[in-house]
């Protein structure tokens, strides 16, 4: 079964990314998680995300259609990376979640892919 792991980070999580006195403490989190999921076999794709403020929504309202800039929502935590594994249960999807270097994942599992 296909689950998808979305792990939201905060505000100050996106900021260590590019402070060079943080940087490395934060990459090295994430980099011992990734090397699990890779080694382990269960990666079927995945992918870090910009910052929020990065982002355009669009939103369709009354038949119209808006782009704004920015999340969303405006939350204490947003998306900040995705993995989709490849796992027998959920059980299994939430145990590599409870591995990760942040505070919240959330974790569904995938509808069949549509041929």
């Amino acid at each position: 079964m296909h689950f998808s792991l979305l792990f939201y980070e905060s505000q100050e999580d996106f900021a260590s990314r590019s402070d060079p006195e943080k940087q490395q403490e934060y990459l090295a989190g994430w980099s011992h998680y990734v090397n699990a999921l890779r080694s382990s076999g269960i990666v079927v794709s995945g992918a870090g995300l910009f910052p929020p403020e990065t982002a355009a929504t669009l939103l369709r309202q009354g038949g119209e259609v808006r782009v704004q800039d920015g999340p969303f929502s405006e939350a204490k935590e947003q998306l900040g990376g995705i993995f989709v594994i490849d796992v027998p249960d959920q059980e299994t999807a939430l145990e590599w979640a409870s591995r990760s270097p942040v505070r919240a994942v959330e974790v569904r599992q995938n509808l069949p892919s549509l041929k």
